[in-house]
C-alpha cells in the first residue's frame, strides 16, 4: 500500500464550520482540525463567547470527559505546533463538536436562541420522519464526484446574519473610538512640544541651572576652638567603639571641625578607610543614634553629615 493510499480520505462538512461555530457561540472561535477531519476548540473560547464565568466549571457541569481532552491528547503524533499554529500550550483543554454543542444548550444568553431551536427542529424532524437532511443548494456542482453545496437552514442563516451585522457595528464603533484616541494622542503630543518648546526658550534666556547646594553648617558652639583630636577623645570617652567604628570616626572628625560638615558616599568613605560597604554603614548608623553626628541632607547623591 503506497502513502497516497495510506492518506485519510478528506471529509466534506454539510455546513461550513466556521458559519455553524459563529450562528452557535456569536464568535468566530479558533478551531483545530485533525488529519481526520475532526474539529476541535479551546474550551476556553467558548466559554467566553457564551458567557460562562469558569471554563473549568463550565467544563464540569455540560461536557462529560470523552468529549474534551488536553491538546497535546487530540494532537496524538502530530506536532501541536505544527497543526495549531497558534503556539497553544501543550495542556490548553479542547473540546469536539459535541462538547461545543453541550455547552450551547447550557448557555443561557439570548443569542444562542435562534441555534436552540434549529437543534429541537432538527430533534423533532428525527423523531417525526425517521431523518433530517440538508436541501442541496439550486446551484449544484459541474463536475461528477465534486462535494455537493448544501442550503444553510433558515435559523442558522438568520442568526449568522444578525451576529455579522453586530460584529460590523461594533467593529464602527470600535474604528470611531480608536479615530478619537488617536486624535487625543496628536493633541496631547502637539501640546506636550509647545510646553517642552516654552521650557526651552525660558532656559536659554536664564542660562544652565545652579548645581544644588546645602547650606553649610556652622560648627556646633561647643565643637569651636576644639580640634579633631579633642572631638575624637569626647566621643571615646563616652562611647565604647570597634575598630571599625573608630576608624570612620578618625576620617570624619578633622572635616566635621574645619568644614563644618562631610558630603561623602558609603563607598568614598570605605575607599579611605579600608572597610568593606556594608562596616562602613554600621559605623554611620552607629554614630548617627549616638548622637555623634546627623544628616542635613543629600548632595550629588550623597548624604551630607554635620556635628549633632
Amino acid at each position: 500500500m503506497n502513502d497516497q493510499q495510506r492518506q485519510p480520505v478528506p471529509r466534506h462538512d454539510a455546513i461550513d464550520i466556521g458559519d455553524f461555530v459563529f450562528a452557535a457561540t456569536g464568535a468566530r472561535v479558533r478551531r483545530l482540525t485533525t488529519p481526520e477531519g475532526e474539529h476541535w476548540f479551546p474550551a476556553a473560547d467558548v466559554c467566553r463567547e457564551l458567557g460562562y464565568t469558569t471554563t473549568r466549571k463550565a467544563l464540569n457541569d455540560h461536557v462529560p470527559e470523552r468529549f474534551r481532552q488536553p491538546l497535546e491528547t487530540v494532537t496524538g503524533g502530530h506536532s501541536s505546533r505544527k497543526i495549531a499554529g497558534q503556539n497553544w500550550r501543550r495542556n490548553l483543554q479542547m473540546v469536539n463538536l459535541q462538547g461545543l454543542l453541550l455547552l450551547v444548550t447550557g448557555c443561557t444568553k439570548p443569542a444562542c436562541g435562534p441555534f436552540k431551536e434549529w437543534m429541537l427542529d432538527v430533534i423533532v424532524t428525527i423523531q417525526r420522519e425517521g431523518s433530517y437532511s440538508l436541501p442541496a443548494a439550486e446551484l449544484q456542482p459541474a463536475a461528477p464526484g465534486a462535494t455537493v453545496v448544501y442550503a444553510v437552514p433558515p435559523q442558522v442563516a438568520d442568526a449568522i446574519v444578525r451576529l455579522e451585522e453586530r460584529a460590523l457595528r461594533d467593529d464602527a464603533a470600535l474604528a470611531a473610538l480608536q479615530r478619537e484616541a488617536n486624535a487625543a494622542r496628536r493633541e496631547m503630543a502637539d501640546a506636550l512640544r509647545s510646553v517642552a518648546d516654552v521650557l526651552g526658550g525660558i532656559r536659554d534666556r536664564l542660562g544652565p541651572a545652579p548645581a544644588p547646594r546645602v547650606p553649610r553648617q556652622r560648627t556646633a558652639p561647643h565643637a569651636q576652638g576644639r580640634g579633631a583630636e579633642e572631638l575624637l577623645a569626647g566621643w571615646r570617652e563616652r562611647l565604647t567603639v570597634t575598630d571599625d567604628v573608630w576608624a570612620v570616626a578618625v576620617l570624619l572628625a578633622p572635616a566635621l571641625v574645619t568644614d563644618g560638615q562631610v558630603n561623602w558616599s558609603v563607598d568614598e568613605i570605605a575607599a579611605r578607610t579600608g572597610l568593606s560597604s556594608a562596616r562602613v554603614h554600621d559605623s554611620l548608623r552607629f554614630l548617627l543614634r549616638r548622637h555623634c553626628i546627623r544628616q542635613i541632607g543629600i548632595l550629588h547623591n550623597a548624604p551630607v553629615y554635620a556635628l549633632h
